[in-house]
């Protein structure tokens, strides 16, 4: 029989913050932590030591048109792939960083713009995750948008921050099956689609039932 799952028994109040040291400080930051916390059998373990990449927060944002059943999608190079034996050109969705100051609602239109080219008719937070907790602490703001996928645009991106896209319109259902084949590697994408496939055709069905949105295409 399976254990029903709960809160974790700790919480950040059983964590012993000793030092924090900045090890690097460039656009993205490096940091050292010392600490030590509570143990499942009892008392308190040793000093750990950590190093941790801040590279800020970010919101992920998933197109979707109702009326046609598509996902907008976006292809870009990643340096991160470089030492993989894959292409560095991944297949994504729109994201983006969430500056100081910046609310993560706004990122997310301006993101979905900047990146496609399209307006969202709507936007809704459908989750908030860690990308990679052991070592970064970065954490993503995920949306759905509403748009109409025949207005994406079919390059896109900012020339002065390095920016080169294509964007593409997909069926969901050849999204999904991009994503079982593995042609889907980008973590946050993953996360995306997988989301998507378990809610679109509830959510398509209420979306075209909302008649205060045109359901025009071309």
């Amino acid at each position: 029989m399976g254990i029903a799952l709960k809160q974790p028994q700790f919480s950040n109040q059983d964590v012993e913050i000793i030092e924090q040291r900045t090890l690097w400080q460039g656009y993205f930051k490096m940091v050292k932590y010392f600490f030590r916390h509570s143990l499942y059998a009892g008392g308190k373990s040793d000093i750990i030591e950590r190093e941790m990449f801040e590279r800020g927060h970010a919101v992920a944002v998933i197109p979707y048109d109702p009326v046609t059943d598509e996902v907008v999608l976006i292809e870009q190079i990643r340096v991160g792939a470089f030492s993989h034996q894959v292409s560095p050109w991944l297949i994504e969705v729109v994201a983006g960083i969430i500056e100081q100051g910046e609310i993560s609602d706004d990122v997310a239109r301006r993101e979905l713009f900047e990146e496609s080219g399209l307006m969202a008719q709507s936007m809704d937070k459908v989750m908030t995750f860690l990308t990679s907790p052991g070592a970064t602490s970065e954490q993503i703001d995920l949306y759905l948008a509403r748009v109409s996928a025949h207005e994406s645009n079919d390059i896109a991106g900012l020339a002065q921050e390095g920016e080169d896209i294509r964007v593409f319109r997909v069926p969901v259902t050849q999204a999904i099956a991009a994503l079982d084949d593995g042609l889907i590697i980008n973590g946050p994408t993953v996360i995306a689609i997988q989301w998507l496939a378990r809610h679109h055709q509830k959510i398509r069905l209420q979306w075209l039932a909302d008649k205060s949105v045109s359901h025009d295409v071309l």
